[in-house]
């Protein structure tokens, strides 16, 4: 194929997303760049400029241009990462939705206006209702072929009309990702291509991801996570990507097995999978490097079962959807001290971070603050100009998280300050209780919140066990009362069969929190 060059003197054609899969192409083009491990189906570094184009020319041929908004509403799959290469590439920003929020896609439609949305077949109902409900959306696409009402997606590729010249601008909005909406509403983070692009080649460096690894996300796409831990550090070395729709433990273990995985990225619930999964079948699946672990904190004593139980590097990073990158990651070495196992790791080269006070000083070394960054980070909140302000106050983007850091530089999380669970006067931080009891034998998870009770706040600790344990929770309480800094007497610990998750694999505590005054 012709094979555009930068146009650009200063280089910053070369900030682009979807230019770091036109330049690994350049090097590696029979390389496997995609790989659909649910569906066998692959596509080479050449094989995926191809389809970007496209796609590229496809939606440009419905109008899509610069600025423009596609929504992608899908299940994991090549299909999916097409269509957000091919919106890159024409300067449109593709706007990820969970389809686990189906009976809500009207509110995402209607926050970011979308000029099409592309979807897989099961998902043509709560599409068609939102776009009916909101107006405005001037095509809906199917990936799986022709349905009422909407295009062919594979009728459209097929016919690879001519993509329009890359408009190149290194400092539009590409990539539009919702947070969680634990603190309110989601709201639409707006990634840039190029500090984005810095930060991903950062990770990558830390990482020391090569042409040679295999990595394996098993995680939503729709999950800013996923974009900057499988996928644009990937691309910048021209490694292979696996990604996967349906994981289960079992089959999660083989597909990394088929896939000769070197990497895997996950969140502790999938780590945590995977961990006993290895045991009990007595072995890794494939010749993995590091676990890389996303999506919330990871308790010590899942890092220390990793070293010590698999000889495996379990990284830990800690980002936001507002970044598109990291506020700290670790290095993908063993830690042979238990003591430093509950850091995350230092800041990366790209980007300043800083522990913040309430007065907005630099804390001292060891004190919790606020974990606060600059040097490259969203654009802002889709239309939310004054919560855009208040979270980059003073060119800061504020985290909303509680943190300290050391004199290595290091970082480590407590806990969000939403989440403070306030017990006779004193602030508890759940990862206390939630690390001390997940370090028991028997103890797979465990969640901290408060409910209101008649002689104040009452914590209240769920718990999940392993296959074919059965904790006390009485011995449980006992154990942990010399490892944590409180008065456990008031705190009640339930077991549970399994713990609510969000679409983004976190543990849903106002779920929890919902459910606790039913009695156990």
């Amino acid at each position: 194929m012709l094979w555009r060059q930068s146009n650009d003197p200063n280089g910053r054609r070369f900030m682009l997303m979807h230019r770091l899969l036109e330049t690994s192409a350049m090097r590696v083009p029979d390389r496997i760049a995609f790989r659909w491990v649910d569906r066998g189906r692959t596509l080479t570094y050449a094989d995926a400029v191809a389809a970007m184009e496209a796609m590229a020319g496809a939606l440009a041929s419905l109008g899509v241009g610069p600025g423009d908004r596609v929504l992608v509403f899908a299940h994991n799959g090549l299909d999916y990462l097409v269509t957000m290469l091919g919106s890159w590439r024409i300067g449109a920003i593709s706007a990820l939705v969970n389809v686990k929020y189906a009976e809500d896609l009207a509110y995402y439609v209607e926050d970011h206006r979308p000029k099409v949305i592309v979807y897989t077949h099961d998902m043509a109902e709560p599409v068609r209702a939102a776009a009916r409900a909101v107006g405005g959306v001037a095509h809906l696409i199917c990936m799986d072929g022709p349905q009422d009402g909407a295009l062919s997606l594979p009728e459209l590729m097929a016919a690879k009309l001519a993509a329009p010249a890359d408009p190149a601008r290194a400092d539009a909005i590409a990539h539009l990702s919702y947070t969680s909406g634990t603190t309110g509403r989601p709201k639409g983070a707006c990634l840039a291509h190029e500090p984005t692009v810095t930060a991903c080649r950062c990770i990558g460096e830390r990482l020391r991801i090569r042409q040679d690894d295999r990595s394996f996300g098993p995680t939503a796409l729709s999950s800013s996570y996923q974009l900057v831990a499988n996928l644009l550090p990937q691309l910048a070395s021209g490694a292979t990507i696996n990604v996967m729709g349906q994981w289960t433990r079992e089959t999660g273990w083989d597909a990394l097995a088929a896939a000769d995985a070197t990497l895997f990225v996950g969140n502790p619930v999938v780590l945590t999978e995977l961990l006993e999964e290895s045991e009990r079948r007595g072995r890794l699946p494939s010749p993995l490097r590091f676990g890389l672990s996303g999506g919330g904190p990871v308790p010590p004593a899942l890092k220390q079962a990793f070293r010590d139980r698999l000889g495996l590097p379990l990284v830990e990073s800690y980002g936001q959807s507002e970044l598109g990158g990291f506020f700290a990651l670790g290095f993908p070495e063993l830690e042979p001290d238990d003591a430093k196992l509950m850091r995350v790791g230092p800041a990366l080269p790209d980007k300043e971070v800083a522990i913040l006070t309430s007065a907005d000083t630099v804390a001292a070394l060891g004190r919790v603050g606020e974990i606060s960054l600059r040097g490259g980070f969203m654009a802002g909140y889709w239309g939310r100009p004054e919560q855009t302000a208040a979270a980059t106050r003073d060119g800061w983007l504020r985290s909303g998280d509680l943190g300290s850091m050391d004199a290595d530089g290091f970082v480590t999380m407590r806990g969000r300050r939403s989440e403070l669970v306030t017990v006779d006067g004193v602030d508890w931080f759940p990862r206390d209780i939630e690390e001390a009891l997940a370090a028991e034998p028997g103890v797979s998870l465990a969640a901290l919140i408060g409910i209101p009770g008649p002689e104040g706040t009452v914590p209240i600790a769920f718990v999940t066990a392993k296959p074919g344990e059965a904790p006390d929770p009485t011995a449980l309480k006992a154990a942990i009362a010399g490892r944590v800094p409180y008065d456990l007497t008031r705190l009640e610990i339930r077991i549970a069969k399994e713990l609510p998750m969000t679409p983004t694999g976190k543990i849903a505590k106002a779920t929890l929190a919902a459910n606790a005054a039913v009695a156990p």
